[in-house]
Parts: C-alpha cells; sequence; structure tokens
C-alpha cells in the first residue's frame, strides 16, 4: 500500500492506494486530512475587514487587480478583472466608500464565496 498526500482546489487529502497485480485500486472513501497553509495572498490585518464584503461569484483567476487597502471608489468602479470560462469578468463596487482589504492578487485562483474585496 502507497500513501499519497493530494491537494484538489485547495484541498489537502490523504490517499491510500493499494496495488494489486499490476493494477492499482483505492479504497471507495478516503478522509480528508487538515487544511494546508492558506495560499500566499496580500491579506489585510485581523479585523481589518470592511463592513461591505464583495465575494466572488464563481471560480476564477485574477488577471489585474484596479485598487488597493485606503483608495476612495464611487459605484460600479471596477475594482479587479478576474477570468472565469475563457471570459474577462469585471467586480466593481456595490457602494461608494473606502477600501479596506483586498485579499486577492494576480495570478490567484479563487472558488465561489471566497472574498475578494471588502469596503467600508
Amino acid at each position: 500500500m502507497k500513501n499519497y498526500t493530494i491537494t484538489v482546489n485547495g484541498n489537502v487529502y490523504d490517499v491510500c492506494v493499494e496495488e494489486a497485480d499490476g493494477a492499482v485500486s483505492a479504497p471507495a472513501a478516503s478522509v480528508a486530512a487538515p487544511k494546508a497553509a492558506p495560499k500566499a495572498a496580500p491579506k489585510a490585518a485581523a479585523g481589518a475587514a470592511g463592513s461591505v464584503k464583495i465575494s466572488a461569484p464563481m471560480p476564477g483567476k485574477v488577471l489585474k487587480v484596479n485598487t488597493s487597502a485606503g483608495a476612495a471608489v464611487k459605484k460600479g468602479d471596477v475594482l479587479l478583472v478576474f477570468e472565469a470560462m475563457k471570459m474577462e469578468n469585471d467586480i466593481t463596487a456595490p457602494q461608494d466608500g473606502t477600501v479596506a482589504s483586498v485579499n486577492v492578487s494576480v495570478g490567484q485562483s479563487f472558488e465561489p464565496g471566497e472574498l475578494l474585496v471588502s469596503l467600508n
């Protein structure tokens, strides 16, 4: 039996694979290992997230970040551009405010619901 650690979409799994007559088979169920260290991304200090949270609507990859913490933004301003399903999409400010935190960086992948930007 061989043990492997596999990471899928940021989740870490320990998998045991049994070899039988040259064929490889895996048990029906595997147990998730403790989560790996979080992805390296510029994060604001704990407690610095703003009251208006802008989350990812779908999985994607950040192409461009147009703002930074402390910047004043108006409703409709493009905060970042991401790629999903081979299309470029904009994340815009839902209201006027000040950027409290930018939780992603260029080239970073994200999942639906993940916090991208927060405003005050």
